[in-house]
């Protein structure tokens, strides 16, 4: 988020969660709990966690066929290290001790960022009060206190649930087969029978959020799923393609999750019926001296097109986050997705325009969808559940506003550009370099795969998370190195070396200074999903244009981290040294009625030159959304004849006008 809802302020980093045993510790908490030797010592066996899902299952009497679905959804059978996740679960099972795991980290309200980025309006400053960190409650919510009811009932110290995997899936068997048994249920018997005990499981406080994890999990169990683990364990859960929940327990749950949330007249929520959905709405009021928040009435699509959506992280807890966006003073967004179940809240209807992306431009035209996570914490984790119901959710949206589903047009607000020379530093880094961008688009049903041969002359990004590893610093502490972590993102070097400098970005650093590997600096960074022209290849290394250069980044055929695509390019017109790019796709000056100021179309500090090429992701005319003031009759949409292109700039994408380039297939 930084700048959208509770953020980490660009210069203030929340400290990331060390883990908390060295690999070799965690490897061998892997061990079975009989305490039996393995074959070798310190090297656990790769079947040791599916044996522990067995073990777990015949002791309490549950499936485990459920018992892995359950697990898989929670954490796709990760232990992270003993680390917890965002939402303070710990383990495969993410059993949730919230007291414990959350206490340690301040959450932070303020950033740069004027997240309305529209010059024809003052600065949006967040209230200092807005920074201030948020106690948890006295009484925690159910589903933040999960462990040590199930240390009990496993009997077992909840530090071992905490820090052993299998010990972590005992406890979830354990409080499993209790969820069944204060259903009235025998525990045993085939999955079909343990519907209602899942959804407890996954919706300790929303019956909504419990039945969507129900069916998510009975979805997982259909397909089947086969993995190997961060901690290098293989699991396997069979599918059983023909399984379907016992029918009387789903009646008694309800409705579909979505039409069991109603709202006001009009609040009800966009979202798919698959998904946990309920209606939470930003306020429109007035405040101070001819003030107003926190967004702006519109009639999209009819009046804008909305060509895109932005993923961001809440950089706070669900309950700080669910506080602002009610607050008039502060920002918006158009939705919120919980870590511990993937509930949705919608705050601003999708026709409006929500204050998210710090660019009015990208505003008017997208939706915001805030992720509760933290982008400089690697360890603390986003759980599969808010994976799935944030691609449901983004399908959905995507179906609904014919939204391409790529990556120049599901951005992260990391991608976003700045509007002008002077906002490019202050952009916000959310997601960050730790979203899986693979694993998300692969829940789009849009994996990256390669599109063309050799000759196609562009590349998709695409690193292995698990295995991609680059160093990061600043998580915890300016200049010092992030926990090691999978990661979406390559490097970009100045030469096919690794000692070579980082590629610079003159408007991150307008001084002149190096790109760094901080968490925060996207000077030097390419991420999943994203397409580049090719611009030379050497030995293990390929070369892309960036930023009006030449970046080269370690792509060996043995291990690839880009697949060939093609597509279109734009490239300079014949006869250009060098063309300029914008952060913004504004009207000409001509095109802006009396009484609404003309929004200077100023280029960004970037210079395209003659035989550079960069991907086009779409085109259109340029518009500008004038929204000065609470009263809606002084608003209006200027609509301009100037015909721009996006493209993939950088690390974030740009707009080009069509009058100064050519645009062609990128294999011709």
């Amino acid at each position: 988020m930084r700048g959208s809802a509770p953020e980490d302020e660009k210069r203030f980093h929340r400290p990331a969660l060390r883990r908390s045993v060295t690999a070799v510790a965690a490897a061998a908490l892997l061990l079975p709990l009989s305490g039996a030797p393995s074959a070798h010592a310190g090297q656990p066996r790769s079947d040791a966690l599916q044996r522990a899902f067995t073990d777990a299952a015949a002791r309490f009497h549950v499936p485990r066929s459920v018992l892995l679905g359950v697990s898989y959804l929670e954490s796709r059978w990760d232990a992270h290290g003993g680390a917890p996740s965002v939402a303070g679960g710990y383990g495969p099972m993410h059993l949730t001790d919230a007291r414990n795991a959350l206490t340690r980290t301040p959450e932070f309200s303020q950033g740069s960022e004027d997240a309305r980025g529209d010059g024809a309006r003052p600065r949006k400053k967040v209230p200092s009060a807005a920074a201030k960190r948020a106690a948890l409650p006295a009484q925690l919510p159910a589903r933040l206190r999960t462990l040590t009811t199930a240390a009990t009932l496993a009997g077992l110290p909840a530090e071992r649930l905490r820090s052993d995997p299998a010990a972590n899936v005992l406890g979830g068997a354990a409080l499993l087969a209790a969820e069944q048994r204060k259903l009235g249920h025998a525990t045993g018997g085939g999955p079909a029978r343990w519907y209602e005990a899942v959804a407890r499981y996954g919706g300790q406080d929303s019956a909504r959020g419990g039945r969507a994890f129900a069916d998510e999990v009975y979805d997982v169990m259909r397909r089947g799923q086969t993995r190997t683990t961060d901690a290098g364990q293989r699991v396997t859960l069979p599918a059983t393609p023909g399984l379907a929940p016992d029918a009387q327990q789903q009646k008694r749950l309800g409705t579909p999750a979505t039409k069991a949330a109603p709202g006001r007249a009009g609040h009800a929520p966009q979202c798919p019926d698959s998904v946990a959905c309920e209606s939470v709405p930003a306020p429109y009021e007035e405040f101070g001296d001819g003030d107003y928040g926190n967004h702006d009435k519109a009639d999209r699509p009819e009046d804008l097109r909305i060509s895109s959506i932005v993923i961001h992280d809440t950089e706070g807890s669900w309950e700080t986050t669910l506080k602002l966006i009610k607050d008039p003073t502060y920002v918006s967004w158009n939705y919120t997705i919980r870590s511990s179940d993937g509930l949705i809240a919608q705050h601003v209807r999708a026709k409006n325009v929500a204050w998210h992306a710090g660019n009015w431009y990208i505003n008017s035209h997208s939706l915001g969808i805030e992720h509760e996570g933290f982008l400089a914490a690697p360890d603390a984790w986003y759980t599969e559940a808010m994976y799935r119901a944030s691609a449901r959710l983004v399908k959905y949206l995507s179906g609904k506003y014919d939204v391409p589903l790529d990556r120049q047009h599901i951005l992260g607000h990391d991608n976003v550009p700045g509007t002008t020379t002077a906002t490019v530093a202050g952009m916000h880094t959310d997601p960050g370099p730790y979203w899986d961008w693979a694993h998300y688009f692969a829940l789009l049903g849009k994996p990256f795969k390669a599109t063309s041969g050799a000759h196609g002359g562009l590349v998709t990004i695409r690193p292995d998370y698990a295995g991609n590893k680059p160093v990061y610093t600043g998580c915890e502490k300016a200049g010092d190195p992030c926990a090691p972590h999978g990661s979406a993102a390559v490097r970009l070097h100045t030469a096919p070396d690794d000692d070579a400098p980082l590629v610079k970005d003159i408007g991150l650093h307008p001084n002149g200074g190096d790109s760094t590997t901080g968490v925060n600096d996207t000077g030097a960074r390419a991420s999943t999903g994203q397409r580049f022209a090719v611009a030379g290849r050497s030995g293990d290394w390929t070369a892309v244009w960036y930023l009006g250069q030449k970046a080269w980044f370690r792509n060996p055929h043995h291990a690839p981290t880009a697949v060939n695509a093609e597509g279109m390019i734009a490239t300079p017109r014949a006869g250009r040294e060098d063309i300029p790019v914008y952060g913004r796709a504004y009207p000409e000056k001509e095109a802006y009625p009396a009484g609404v100021p003309y929004q200077t179309v100023s280029p960004l500090p970037y210079k395209l030159a003659a035989g550079q090429k960069y991907v086009v992701g779409d085109r259109m005319k340029g518009d500008y959304f004038y929204a000065p003031t609470f009263d809606l009759s002084q608003h209006a949409i200027v609509r301009g004849k100037d015909v721009y292109y996006e493209i993939q700039l950088g690390h974030r994408v740009g707009y080009v006008r069509a009058a100064d380039v050519d645009v062609r297939r990128s294999d011709s």
